[in-house]
Order: C-alpha cells, then sequence, then structure tokens
C-alpha cells in the first residue's frame, strides 16, 4: 500500500505559510501534499472541479473552519470520507505482537530507539531490538519512526561526565550511525520534550540559547537533515493540546525559519479531560504555523469502557478528518502493558468498546 508522505512547505523552507486548495471536495494545505495530490487537483482543474489558480495563502478563520467536521461535541462521526493517512501503535515490551497489522499501519519503538536504550555504555551499540522493529516496518511496507534522537530523558548517563567537544561529538555521531543503520526511517522525532519540560545535560555543547534561544534545537534539526535526508523530522512535545500551547509555539516560532523542521508532534496524552471546545482551539493555534502535524503519542487513561470510547468516538475523529494531521500513532494497546494504567485497547484478549469503535470507524 502506497503511503501518503510530507513535503517540506511550498517554496523555500524559511518563508513556509499554509496554502490551501480549494475544490468542491473540500480544502487541502498545498504543504501536505504529495506528487499525487498535485496531480489530482491538476485533474480537478481539467474537469471544472477545482482551478489551477485555487491554491493561496489560508487566513486564520479558514484553518479554524477546516477543524469543523460535523458535530464533533456530539459524538456525530460520518460526515468524512477515509482518508490517506496511517494510524499506527507502538511496540509491546520491546516486541511488535503477531496481532499487530491486523489494527495498525504504522510502527514506533516505545523505547528501542532511544539513545539510552542502544548505547548504555559508550561506544558499545546494542541494536538487536530496534533491528526487530525496523525490519518489521519494512517486511510489512508500513512507516516507521525513529523515538527520539535528542531528548532530555533517556540520555546515556555516561554522556553528562564529558566535556562539551566530545559530548557534541558523540551526539552527532548517534544521530549519523543512527541514519547510516536506517535509512529508510519516515519520521523521526528529532528533539522530544524541549525545555521547559526536559533539558539534556549537554544542551550546551551543541549550540546552547544562541541567536534564537534555541540554538540547539536548531543544531539538532541541521545535523539530523545532514545525515537523514529523506526523513520527516518532527519537533515532539507532550500537553501541547492541553495547557502548554504557548510555550511550544515560542520555541516553534523561534526556529521554524531554519528550514529544517518539517512537522510538528503533539503528544496526545493526557486529552481524557479537555473539553472538545478547548481541544478545537488549540489545535488551531497549532495549525496556524503552517506545518503539518502528528498525534504522537493518543491514549485515553479511562477505566469505564463506555467513558472510553464515547471521549474516543468524539476527539478521534477531530484528528483524523484534519487535513494538516497527516498520521496518529496511539501508545499502546494492550492492558497491562501501556504507559498508563487504563490506556490499554485490548483487555485479557479481548478488544475494549473504544477499540471496536476505532476500527469499524477506520473499516478495518
Amino acid at each position: 500500500m502506497q503511503r501518503r508522505s510530507v513535503t517540506r512547505g511550498f517554496g523555500s523552507p524559511a518563508t513556509h505559510s499554509t496554502y490551501l486548495c480549494r475544490s468542491s471536495f473540500g480544502i487541502v494545505p498545498i504543504a501536505l501534499m504529495t506528487p499525487r495530490l498535485v496531480g489530482f487537483f491538476l485533474a480537478l482543474a481539467a474537469t471544472g472541479l477545482a482551478s489551477s489558480s485555487g491554491c493561496a495563502p489560508s487566513s486564520e478563520s479558514e484553518i479554524s473552519a477546516s477543524l469543523s467536521y460535523g458535530d464533533v461535541s456530539s459524538g456525530d462521526t460520518s460526515t468524512a470520507p477515509p482518508m490517506d493517512k496511517f494510524v499506527g501503535n507502538i511496540t509491546t515490551r520491546g516486541e511488535v505482537r503477531s496481532d499487530f497489522m491486523s489494527y495498525w499501519d504504522q510502527l514506533t519503538p516505545e523505547n528501542e530507539s532511544k539513545w539510552s536504550s542502544i548505547e548504555p555504555s559508550r561506544d558499545v551499540m546494542n541494536w538487536e531490538a530496534l533491528d526487530r522493529a525496523y525490519d518489521f516496518a519494512r517486511r510489512n511496507g508500513i512507516p516507521f519512526k525513529g523515538h527520539t534522537f535528542v531528548w532530555g530523558s533517556q540520555y546515556p548517563r555516561w554522556i553528562a561526565g564529558l566535556p562539551p567537544e566530545e559530548q557534541r561529538e558523540e551526539v552527532e555521531e548517534w544521530i549519523r550511525l543512527f541514519c547510516e543503520r536506517y535509512p529508510d526511517t519516515e519520521m523521526i522525532d528529532v528533539v522530544n520534550e524541549p525545555p521547559p519540560h526536559t533539558t539534556p545535560p549537554y544542551m550546551d555543547a551543541i549550540g546552547g540559547a544562541g541567536a534564537t534561544g534555541y540554538d540547539w534545537i536548531v543544531w539538532s534539526f541541521e545535523r539530523a537533515r545532514h545525515y537523514c535526508p529523506n526523513s520527516i523530522l518532527i519537533l515532539n512535545d507532550y500537553n501541547v493540546l492541553v495547557s502548554d500551547t504557548v510555550s511550544f509555539l515560542r520555541i516553534v516560532g523561534a526556529v521554524q525559519d531554519s528550514g529544517y523542521i518539517d512537522a510538528l508532534g503533539a503528544q496526545g496524552h493526557n486529552l481524557e479531560a479537555v473539553s472538545i471546545t478547548e481541544l478545537r482551539s488549540n489545535l488551531s493555534r497549532v495549525l496556524r504555523t503552517g506545518l503539518p502535524l502528528y498525534v504522537s503519542e493518543y491514549d485515553l487513561n479511562i477505566a469505564d469502557d463506555a467513558e472510553q470510547r464515547k471521549v474516543m468516538s468524539q476527539q478521534f475523529p477531530l484528528f483524523y478528518e484534519e487535513p494538516q494531521i497527516t498520521g496518529i500513532t496511539l501508545w499502546g494497546y494492550i492492558h497491562g502493558f501501556t504507559w498508563k494504567t487504563d490506556t490499554g485497547l485490548i483487555r485479557d484478549g479481548v478488544p475494549r468498546p473504544a477499540l471496536t469503535w476505532l476500527m469499524e470507524y477506520l473499516g478495518r
């Protein structure tokens, strides 16, 4: 199955803005178009359903309008056609379960591609578990995501004691070795959970604050672009859609003009307590950056089956039916083996109602 990829913007990355292409079928941001989609709109132009000049800079009101697919607040999820985007999941305790492909079509290693898992001792690399996950994705033709290069958690503890020059060399070596070994990685969380959430102990060694306030983030993305030129490079963070929208957007605004950031990642933890109105508002603000967005770690920590299904049926269509959101990765699905206690979607071998609803919604 051919998967949707993200282009790196319209024109120069440094002047990236949101362009919307209009037709009787709806509105699509041109920043998300693959050559296949561009061809689709040209074909529409030939039939009169769209004009070749129907792509133009969008207004904030148009972005907000693109979020209004049906009455999501009432649970209406019947208005959107199938979308060409993935709905993926993660490894389970370091392995890919035999039932994975029955539900999901994208894979993110939960821990296997974090630096501390690969190089717990300096220059002693353990790629075995990550090799298995990467090979599984390649065999099954599904997108694979690296998670993560630079993060103020789960880094090798030995790096904190090195002099700055050696720290910088080691970070670059880590990025280079990953990219050489896994060249077909479709997406990478290059920087995960930047301050105020976490701060790498080697931050100053790779650029520090500098002119942008976040030069170390720019350095990380520049090195990732150099060694992984074909991967989609993502800035990923948590509470982006909950309470930290403003601080996240401040970082994006400081580093976006570097041209190296291809997309944003909004972790989907802690959304069970967020109203649809607030969620839609925060999502709209993030989409105004013009960058493609991935919902990267979606889960609902709800013990009651009926309530979990209800919230899933209200929130998920808001993400899935938004053209600027390119893919959604759920964060675990087996009860007892997820990051939070009640996020599992299969309990004692039986799908919970939220998973049953999701598979029916996706037509899987």
